[in-house]
């Protein structure tokens, strides 16, 4: 039989491709794949990287806002379930249904009263897009709605995908250019690490987070009321009706958010139904203000037994109980109703940059940005 030249340069092409695209963890045991998963309306295509570890967790992210699309994880009778909101598709975290579902936000994420801050004597001017003040980085070009550059990346421990992108002096009215990189590993212990990187050619506020919605009886379940929730937290920041700090920090202590012990999130919320928040929104003041990374959070669900522990550097937790979800459909079909979903953001305060008593978020040339956030999943 003859084998024309040209075949055998396209099939060793071929392997060479799939080797970069699929890697085996170093031990064996664990997979790292990346598939197309469609294109923006404006045509860009966005890749989809399926991590998968010896256990059986899988974490899916996409590269449209270096998003977590999936988590597949085992309750305590093996069973897999989904338990982060997201979708099937690019048109869904296009439309308006997505409610920063799994994404990487920022550049500054959380609230910036009134859409203003002034830096080394300027005043800058921010998109109002949660009136009457901006949030989570903007409107057309915040890093949640671009498609960032993704790799399969290798990793001691496990396996790993890595993002990158350079938001232009000026995007969304943020001074500076300013380059970030999104490094996702899946270890064969059940931890996801997500490790942030930043420079800046100007001085400029960051403050990186993921916005990943939880409900560990499985996405699109009805509630997540019945979980409870621990924060390593004694103090918190209050807030207007607009959710802007006041500037203060006072004790959880007597309070309807005093999670210092493990409690039903449902037991207490509706105290604060009579309020604009509708539920919690709530930064939490860590106490590990170290610098380090320490435990700052636990969630269970009593029912399937899944756990889920966030480890940490930031100084502060916002706790967002699902407030604002109003029965869109997800993947699958699935109907994410009012509080079936929860937030846990690692962050600095909200509106830090105009807070001068809050720890900085501010980055000057020559410095680096990094922080690393931790979820460890388990089932009991």
């Amino acid at each position: 039989m003859k084998i024309n030249f040209l075949t055998l340069l396209a099939a060793a092409f071929i392997v060479s491709i799939g080797s970069v695209n699929n890697l085996h963890a170093a031990d064996g045991k664990g997979t790292a794949v990346v598939k197309p998963f469609g294109k923006t309306a404006d045509g860009v295509a966005v890749d989809e990287f399926v991590l998968t570890n010896a256990q059986g967790l899988t974490v899916s992210i996409i590269s449209r806002g270096a998003t977590i699309r999936q988590i597949l994880a085992k309750d305590r009778d093996g069973k897999v379930a989904d338990i982060v909101n997201g979708f099937d598709d690019v048109a869904g975290y296009e439309g308006e249904a997505n409610q920063y579902f799994g994404c990487t936000t920022g550049r500054v994420c959380n609230r910036i009263a009134k859409g203003k801050f002034t830096l080394d004597g300027k005043e800058y001017t921010l998109a109002i897009n949660n009136e009457p003040n901006h949030l989570h980085g903007g409107v057309k070009r915040s890093l949640d709605k671009v498609v960032w550059k993704g790799k399969i990346v290798e990793a001691k421990k496990g396996v790993g995908a890595a993002f990158a992108y350079t938001s232009p002096d000026g995007e969304e009215g943020y001074p500076g250019k300013l380059k970030i990189n999104v490094r996702y590993t899946l270890t064969d212990d059940n931890k996801l690490s997500i490790q942030y990187s930043a420079t800046t050619d100007a001085a400029t506020p960051v403050n990186l987070t993921n916005h990943a919605y939880f409900n560990l009886a499985g996405a699109g379940s009805p509630t997540v009321l019945d979980h409870e929730l621990q924060l390593e937290a004694d103090k918190y920041t209050p807030t207007d009706d607009t959710f802007i700090p006041t500037g203060t920090i006072e004790d959880v202590a007597e309070t309807v958010l005093d999670f210092r012990k493990s409690t039903r999130i449902g037991d207490r919320i509706e105290e604060l139904t009579d309020t604009a928040i509708l539920g919690y929104d709530h930064n939490f003041v860590l106490r590990n203000q170290t610098g380090r990374n320490a435990l700052a959070a636990t969630l269970k669900d009593p029912s399937s037994g899944r756990v889920l522990k966030i480890y940490t550097q930031e100084p502060g937790i916002q706790f967002y109980s699902g407030n604002f979800l109003n029965g869109q459909k997800g993947k699958g079909g699935k109907e994410y109703a009012h509080r079936a979903a929860l937030c846990l953001e690692d962050q600095h305060y909200p509106d830090s940059v105009n807070q001068p008593s809050f720890p900085s978020t501010i980055l000057k040339p020559g410095d680096k940005y990094t922080k690393t956030t931790v979820y460890e999943f388990s089932a009991e």
